[in-house]
């Protein structure tokens, strides 16, 4: 099965080098029909891809993990996403009775406390929930950018998620920040008000912040952490445990 994966996986980059981000999407819902899907969290790239695929009718099904903390803005743009396309976009939400658990143990601020917890709140609001909507999938989209942080530029635009069994496609994967906001502007396409407002990469509301002048793109995600290779756990490609994030460096905190 690997060997297979990594054939295919090859195959597609290929076939997909040279291809706008439309003419990727559409060519890659034809070769999986009905088991493509992309994953919104209504930031600007997500909203790039959210407008390719409902302006030209794609059979891709567009989903959410709403992690009951976003902030009101996202809300609002979600909104004024299903206003602007008259198109559908599926929520998952995180399994009440594990909140409910989490919560009565812990309190609601637990992922401050460390490390440990913060992932523990992660897996529970949006890495399930996540293995959910993918379940029989086939193709997943992502919003993500080489640039985005250090250890995204050791991605590749395709590549084979061992973890959910599937193949990943980043379809806006070598663009700009600013070559996002001209297709943005030029497309009048909704977007999230806080990025006007420093904020670049917008999670749940307490563990997302703005970022400062000369700060690395996912500085404001999860701030009070070691800021080296940080990822809630929603693309780890591999199997096993996820080190993703360093210890916490207790003179942050």
């Amino acid at each position: 099965m690997q060997v297979a994966s990594e054939a295919l996986v090859t195959r597609l980059r290929q076939q997909l080098a040279g291809l706008s981000a439309a003419e990727i999407l559409a060519e890659v819902a034809a070769q999986f029909p009905g088991t493509a899907i992309f994953s919104t969290s209504f930031g600007l790239e997500d909203q790039i891809i959210t407008h390719l695929i409902f302006e030209h009718n794609l059979p891709i099904k567009v989903f959410t993990l709403d992690t009951a903390r976003n902030f009101q803005e996202t809300y609002s743009t979600w909104n004024k996403t299903l206003l602007r396309y008259g198109k559908s976009i599926e929520p998952y939400f995180p399994q009440q009775s594990a909140v409910e658990q989490l919560l009565l143990e812990k309190g609601p601020n637990s992922f401050y406390e460390s490390v440990g917890n913060r992932k523990e709140c992660c897996g529970i609001r949006k890495v399930e929930p996540l293995r959910r909507a993918l379940l029989g999938q086939q193709a997943w989209f992502t919003g993500i950018r080489a640039e985005q942080s250090a250890n995204r530029q050791d991605m590749h635009a395709v590549e084979w998620d061992a973890g959910h069994q599937l193949i990943k496609f980043h379809p806006l994967f070598d663009w700009t920040f600013e070559q996002c906001w001209d297709f943005v502007h030029a497309h009048s396409i909704p977007f999230n008000p806080l990025h006007q407002q420093g904020f670049v990469s917008i999670g749940c509301a307490p563990c997302t912040r703005a970022i400062k002048a000369g700060e690395d793109f996912r500085a404001g995600r999860w701030w009070w952490e070691d800021q080296s290779a940080k990822e809630c756990g929603l693309h780890s490609t591999h199997n096993g445990p996820d080190p993703v994030v360093e210890p916490v460096n207790a003179s942050t905190l």
